[in-house]
């Protein structure tokens, strides 16, 4: 089939891939417009799709939105059959969506109508979701409301990150996509409505919740935790004698214990919750490499008593 994708991420990169190795043509790829990067925001870094685009000779289109009545001619001349739309961040207006002949199918994960919106697997782990998955939808104008053609289901188990889900989810969505794909260039594709009852939005994670409120359940802290790592990070404060120091931890398992919230249990970086406890598995200080929650306590000489914030 004639395609064009529309994506920016790491995450979207599998399903890209997939579709060049079945062998379909794409058209043209819509990314986000390179970004200053590095340590004096000098570098210009392209996006993981970009990339991909590239190394394939793929034209690469970047536009800053989707609205202009000029980017709609541009779209339709690319005379798609479908679009594919993967974590692309532009909102896709309605000329847009309707220029491809059978439309705009988005690969989404969560298991619609629960997590609609940007952040649906941190928000899926932050809120002890046992499991989510992946979905095909074709696209309306609607946030994620169009009616679901394939979806794929998946237990989130209790160590799991939002990286290490995401790029579980990223594989898994590749392979729906490229079957409903199959499906549509073999005929209709069916689709099924959403239930509007159980839908949640998934809101985009804003800076303050990466705080870790030491008052709440230890399964809550560890789902915290597990839900902004690897990135923004979890964060909590220590007053190391020189000051207070913040801590980013990516990755806690629960555990037996009890004690003031936020104070450690032993010298190994176990810290007790409003009820029970959580033993810091991966941790960062500022400025430093990740490491072991052992090991960073002994660095940064973190002893049994000592109070985060």
């Amino acid at each position: 089939m004639r395609i064009v994708f529309m994506g920016a991420p790491d995450f979207a990169t599998p399903t890209l891939l997939e579709i060049i190795g079945r062998g379909h043509e794409v058209a043209a790829v819509y990314t986000r417009a390179p970004k200053p990067a590095g340590r004096r925001g000098l570098e210009l870094t392209k996006t993981p799709v970009h990339l991909v685009a590239e190394h394939f000779a793929i034209p690469v289109l970047t536009p800053s939105t989707l609205r202009d009545p000029a980017e709609h001619e541009r779209f339709r001349a690319l005379a798609a059959e479908v679009g594919v739309v993967v974590a692309y961040g532009l909102i896709l207006p309605a000329p847009i969506l309707a220029a491809p002949r059978f439309g705009c199918l988005n690969l989404h994960a969560s298991l619609l109508p629960r997590w609609r919106g940007a952040a649906p697997i941190q928000r899926a782990i932050m809120a002890g979701d046992r499991e989510t998955g992946v979905c095909v939808m074709r696209m309306e104008e609607g946030l994620d409301t169009g009616p679901i053609a394939l979806a794929e289901r998946v237990a989130i188990a209790p160590e799991a990150t939002s990286g290490d889900l995401a790029e579980k989810l990223s594989r898994l969505g590749a392979d729906l996509m490229a079957r409903a794909l199959a499906a549509l260039a073999r005929g209709p594709l069916s689709f099924r409505a959403q239930a509007e009852e159980g839908a949640l939005y998934a809101r985009k994670i804003e800076k303050d919740e990466a705080r870790i409120d030491w008052r709440v359940t230890a399964e809550a802290v560890r789902n915290r935790v597990h839900g902004l790592s690897p990135t923004p990070g979890a964060f909590t404060e220590i007053d190391s004698g020189q000051g207070i120091e913040r801590i980013k931890i990516f990755r806690a398992r629960v555990v037996e214990g009890s004690g003031a919230p936020g104070e450690t249990l032993d010298d190994r970086l176990t810290i007790a919750c409003g009820t029970g406890a959580i033993a810091v598995v991966e941790a960062q200080r500022a400025g430093r490499t990740v490491m072991s929650g052992e090991a960073l306590a002994r660095g940064a000489s973190i002893l049994r008593g000592a109070r985060f914030t």
